[in-house]
C-alpha cells in the first residue's frame, strides 16, 4: 500500500453504477483500498426498482438491509428482507433484488473471494437495464 492510498472511503465519493439497476457504489475494493480478499459497497433502490438477475461463479455475496423492504430471488425462490436482515447468496446461485416497499431501500453488500479476473466475476442471466454502461470497476488481477 502506498502512503497516499487511504483505507477509508465515503459512499458519496464512490462512483455510482446503474448498469444492472439501482444506485450501486463500490467503496472497498482492490482499486479503492488495495484489499485482496473481496470487495463491497452500498446500494439504493427506489420503490419498484431492481437489480437484474445474475450470478457470481467465484464469489459468495453477503447482503445486509439497512432501510426498506427488499425481495431477493435465489434461483427463483423469493426471500423477503427488511431492516436488520442479512442474507448469504451462495456461489453460483442466480439472484435478483427488488425494492418491494413504498420507500427508498438501502443495503450494504460484500463479495468474497475475488474472481481470478474482474471480467469473470459476474454473469448476467437477464439483460442489464443499461447494457452499454461499464461494469463497476473493482480492480484486481488482470
Amino acid at each position: 500500500m502506498t502512503a497516499t492510498q487511504s483505507l477509508k472511503i465515503n459512499a458519496s465519493d464512490a462512483v455510482p453504477n446503474r448498469k444492472r439497476g439501482g444506485d450501486l457504489r463500490v467503496t472497498l475494493s482492490p482499486k479503492t483500498v488495495g484489499c485482496t480478499s473481496g470487495f463491497g459497497g452500498v446500494l439504493w433502490l427506489e420503490p419498484g426498482e431492481f437489480v437484474t438477475e445474475h450470478y457470481h461463479p467465484h464469489s459468495e455475496e453477503f447482503l445486509h438491509v439497512v432501510e426498506g423492504q427488499l425481495e431477493m430471488s435465489l434461483d427463483d425462490a423469493p426471500v423477503v428482507l427488511g431492516p436488520g436482515d442479512s442474507l448469504l447468496v451462495p456461489i453460483g446461485v442466480r439472484h435478483r433484488l427488488v425494492n418491494i416497499g413504498e420507500g427508498r431501500a438501502h443495503a450494504v453488500f460484500h463479495l468474497s473471494p475475488l474472481a481470478p479476473r474482474p471480467e469473470l466475476g459476474h454473469v448476467d442471466t437477464e439483460k442489464p437495464t443499461t447494457p452499454d454502461a461499464p461494469n463497476p470497476d473493482v480492480g484486481g488481477p488482470r
